[in-house]
């Protein structure tokens, strides 16, 4: 399934999971709208990621092999830094703030040092699922496509989820987050909660909230390979 942008195309590249979860969401009228304030969007001036990766992280993740929910807010809307899965960035780039922050608090819990490169390609390869809750913004405007019908997405995404899969943990880093997992059934996964990674909140609660271990604990006490962070 593609969209078409202009002369571009933000491709949906459904595995049969993500498919059986979602397909009728795109038939919903909201989704249609969406669509066309992308398409709109891409046409007038730049947005990111690049329309071939606002969906990859369904592309990178199948939802039967997710053992890790990450959650994001909106990408990255520098030049070169978004590139569709939350919080990462593509080799090369330099590590934006929080993404810094995240690896400081891998290190002070397992003791590996900060990889080269920010790109969590690795992380989804292995089953964790970089949601953000809107996949595109414009550029050099944080949450300008905020309202208009992602939202509603990606919470479809995480309902569904909820419904038919368990033993998945969610790690929920901030406020908005945390609202985003409301609906999660935190008697059937394991839901983990801290302040954002941000600079302007990360000593709030992020740095020494020991998720990556607890992630892993909890996988491996269920017969599943850890995580390697």
């Amino acid at each position: 399934m593609s969209l078409t942008c202009g002369n571009r195309f933000m491709n949906v590249r459904m595995s049969e999971g993500w498919k059986r979860l979602l397909d009728d969401e795109f038939e919903q009228p909201y989704f249609s709208e969406l669509a066309e304030f992308v398409r709109s969007e891409y046409r007038a001036g730049t947005v990111y990621p690049p329309a071939a990766n606002v969906f990859r992280a369904f592309d990178k993740c199948d939802p039967d092999n997710i053992k890790v929910v990450i959650i994001g807010q909106d990408p990255y809307h520098g030049p070169g830094q978004a590139n569709g899965l939350c919080f990462s960035v593509s080799d090369g780039v330099p590590f934006p703030p929080s993404l810094l922050n995240i690896f400081k608090e891998i290190e002070s819990e397992f003791g590996t040092p900060r990889p080269e490169s920010g790109n969590l390609d690795r992380w989804a390869d292995q089953g964790v699922l970089l949601l953000n809750a809107v996949l595109t913004v414009r550029a050099s405007q944080a949450a300008s496509h905020s309202g208009h019908g992602w939202e509603r997405f990606t919470d479809a995404v995480v309902g569904r989820l909820n419904t038919q899969r368990n033993g998945i943990v969610y790690m929920l880093w901030g406020a908005y987050a945390r609202r985003k997992g409301a609906v999660i059934d935190r008697s059937a996964n394991l839901v983990l909660e801290c302040a954002h990674p941000s600079p302007l909140s990360a000593h709030n609660g992020f740095f020494g909230c020991g998720h990556f271990k607890k992630a892993n604990d909890y996988l491996t006490a269920r017969g599943l390979e850890a995580i390697e962070w």
